[in-house]
């Protein structure tokens, strides 16, 4: 896929904002809307997120609370939530659903830091694939005579610091989130 350099901001600033969310939903112990992104309730005959179907409420850093607009949907979203890899376990209280946040443990910490890094090192990646497709745009203009050696050199510059800054923001990115992950 051709890419300008005139895009490549735009790539590189989508590549860390998926990272922010993708790691927004990773808990660090303390109650937060966004952990429950990732959660698919099978109601009125589709999959939707939990902030469809109803107010999620953190109630304190240990507890949150999700209400249903529709009670018919208490009972699939109780099962989702069951289901979900979050290591939570919903407690039914009338037509409200209460969220006790567990603390984690070290080793579950260190694996959430793990999986952090992983998905990080993936967003370095995307960022190379954009820098070689702009870089190969480049070459294409160079080639066809479209720009001169000068341009070529000066545009290579300016997207390597595109990229550099890239790295820089997704490095800030994943060292805030090990900080809060790693927080006790």
């Amino acid at each position: 896929m051709s890419v300008t350099l005139d895009q490549a901001p735009k790539k590189f600033d989508e590549v860390a904002s998926f990272l922010e969310k993708d790691l927004a939903s990773m808990r660090a112990g303390r109650a937060q809307p966004q952990l429950l992104d990732s959660v698919r309730v099978d109601v009125y005959g589709q999959q939707m997120p939990v902030n469809q179907i109803g107010n999620i409420t953190v109630v304190d850093a240990t507890l949150m609370t999700v209400k249903p607009w529709d009670k018919n949907a208490i009972e699939p979203l109780m099962k989702a939530l069951k289901e979900s890899d979050m290591g939570i376990q919903p407690i039914l209280d009338g037509d409200t659903i209460k969220l006790p946040i567990p603390s984690l443990t070290e080793e579950r910490r260190k694996e959430y830091v793990k999986l952090m890094k992983a998905k990080a090192e993936e967003a370095h990646i995307a960022v190379r694939q954009v820098r070689k497709d702009v870089k190969d745009y480049l070459d294409e203009q160079k080639s066809k005579n479209l720009i001169t050696e000068d341009d070529l050199e000066r545009m290579e510059k300016e997207l390597q610091k595109l990229v550099d800054d890239a790295n820089e923001r997704i490095a800030t990115i994943a060292g805030d989130k090990e900080k809060e992950l790693m927080t006790v």
